[in-house]
């Protein structure tokens, strides 16, 4: 199992709240498809990166989009929410990160400016 993989008991959560199969081939292991989409939403990475062990970059990416227009993610989102009392806590736990120009340091010396806590001496 590889470090974003989900756990056994997670699958056991999530696997009844997939759409079932109706019409057309059948499909790549759900859980190996997940795992990928779920690898690329943790690392950041391109999807030209996925792993192998995913299974076709094209196969994850297409269920990732097609999923997100049937409004399948929104469906396991709701579903999740309501078993967790906290549910409103755990919603969104990114942590994003800034260019140092965004705190407002002037490039390269390492000082922030701040120009509403400065004195102004008369």
């Amino acid at each position: 199992m590889a470090r974003f993989d989900l756990s056994d008991e997670e699958w056991a959560v999530i696997s009844d709240l997939l759409p079932k199969q109706w019409r057309g081939p059948k499909r790549k292991d759900d859980r190996k498809i997940l795992n990928g989409i779920f690898y690329i939403l943790r690392t950041g990475a391109p999807w030209r990166d996925l792993p192998e062990r995913y299974g076709p970059r094209t196969t994850v990416y297409n269920r990732y989009i097609r999923w997100g227009e049937r409004g399948i993610w929104r469906g396991i989102f709701e579903s999740l929410a309501q078993e967790c009392e906290d549910s409103l806590i755990f919603i969104d736990a990114s942590i994003v990160k800034a260019h140092r120009a965004a705190a407002g340091s002037k490039k390269g010396t390492g000082r922030r400016y701040w120009p509403l806590t400065r004195r102004s001496h008369k």
